[in-house]
């Protein structure tokens, strides 16, 4: 098999929750060596499960926090087996180690020497506070390349400010532009977009200082503020009041300018149709498709403006002729007759998708605590460099004896002793 672009990268890993984990998950996916550092000490809410231990009989009430474990069972270590923790762990290495110690630090000095990258997500600081903030890992690794993804940046009034996805993004506005004109912001239902998009960039911002470095030989660091990364992919609205003075109104599943542009209910329960039409060509293949209805012609939806201006009473006339039809063939229907439009899918209908299927997206992966299951594949495909789930979800600590006795070139007494201290464990200390 053809070398992976990114093998030979080492990057160590001290993440939380998603946009951190997901942007080195690209990078392990395309061949980094990517070591999660984790700590026995203290249990990492809402990165490997929402509670270290969670009750099983609360496990249905917790959102998806608490109900991904394989066969709703927590098990014996339950921080092994969380759904929203091993989607991003595949192709990892986890080790453990004390930063709030002077042998956990001194373990940590000499992985960051060996390594070609240190990535973290924390809040703004606290990498300063275990004394591993840029200024002192630089000075261990001159050609250290260091990416802090906080939620604010490390400078300004706001910088120590915390908070998880969905705070920042109604301090950058998002949840404002995704509300409905009928609902006031706190029916929205949460959408963490920033982890994801932040995720991404990171790996991008992450590439880049790596090109840098093979030109210069320079390490650098990256000062990634995740809100504004965000505020980045709605732009225009933030434009059009820069020059217009003008404060977008909440749009629900409307368009600036399209229309019609709405889910529609379809034959069965909660099943929907999404279509949208952005010129009158399109609309008359809609109106062609729908069977050319006498309330077509009417002169309220005879041109783009006019559609615009009475979308509601236009919404309730095409959700009349979908209501009674089934949405995948409404999807088929509407494609062939050039009309945008797609069926609204829950997992079940993703994962049965014969597109999907087709591709061959979702790989299997085996763990020892959870088993093999199908994960999400690869984020994208390379001809010459194709990345694949080479190995499952990290456990807590599996990969300790590799780092601490291969990489560090600890003794086995040495490993001994950081085991009687508790730097080196699988389980959590007092859970």
């Amino acid at each position: 098999m053809a070398k992976l672009p990114l093998e030979g990268i080492r990057v160590i890993d001290i993440c939380v929750v998603w946009a951190g984990p997901y942007a080195d998950q690209l990078l392990a996916d395309y061949g980094a060596e990517v070591i999660k550092v984790e700590s026995i000490q203290r249990f990492p809410a809402a990165t490997r499960g929402i509670l270290a231990r969670p009750p099983k009989e609360l496990l249905s009430g917790m959102g998806p926090l608490g109900r991904g474990y394989p066969d709703m069972e927590p098990g014996e270590r339950p921080w092994n087996r969380a759904a929203f923790h091993n989607v991003n762990a595949r192709n990892k290495l986890s080790c453990t180690m004390d930063l709030t110690r002077p042998k956990g630090l001194e373990m940590f000095k000499k992985l960051i020497q060996k390594s070609d990258v240190f990535l973290e997500n924390n809040a703004c600081g606290y990498m300063d506070k275990l004394g591993v903030g840029y200024p002192v890992v630089s000075q261990w690794n001159p050609n250290l390349i260091m990416l802090s993804a906080p939620g604010y940046g490390v400078s300004g009034p706001h910088k120590n400010y915390v908070g998880f996805g969905n705070a920042i993004q109604a301090k950058c506005g998002y949840n404002w532009l995704r509300g409905y004109p009928d609902s006031f912001p706190g029916t929205t239902s949460i959408t963490t977009w920033l982890d994801p998009i932040s995720g991404a960039a990171i790996l991008f911002a992450i590439v880049m200082a790596l090109r840098y470095r093979k030109q210069t030989g320079k390490g650098q660091f990256i000062e990634f503020a995740q809100a504004e990364n965000l505020m980045c992919t709605y732009g225009e609205a933030l434009v059009d009041y820069t020059m217009n003075g003008r404060v977008r109104q909440t749009l629900g599943n409307h368009h600036t300018s399209a229309a019609p542009h709405n889910a529609y209910r379809c034959t069965g329960t909660d099943d929907w149709i999404a279509i949208t039409v952005f010129n009158d060509e399109q609309w008359q293949k809609l109106c062609r498709a729908m069977g050319e209805p006498a309330w077509c012609k009417d002169e309220k939806f005879t041109d783009s403006l006019s559609r615009y201006k009475n979308q509601d009473e236009l919404d309730r006339n095409i959700e009349a002729w979908t209501s009674g039809l089934d949405k995948y063939w409404l999807f088929h229907h509407l494609q062939r007759a050039g009309v945008p439009a797609g069926p609204l899918m829950n997992e079940r209908d993703t994962f049965m998708d014969p597109h999907v299927r087709d591709r061959k997206f979702f790989e299997e992966a085996y763990q020892a605590e959870c088993g093999t299951h199908l994960y999400p594949g690869m984020a994208f495909k390379m001809t010459e460099t194709p990345g694949r789930i080479r190995k499952g979800p990290c456990r807590l600590g599996e990969d300790n004896e590799y780092v601490y006795k291969t990489i560090l070139g600890a003794s086995d007494e040495e490993y001994a002793e950081l085991e009687k201290e508790e730097h080196i464990g699988m389980d959590y200390i007092g859970l």
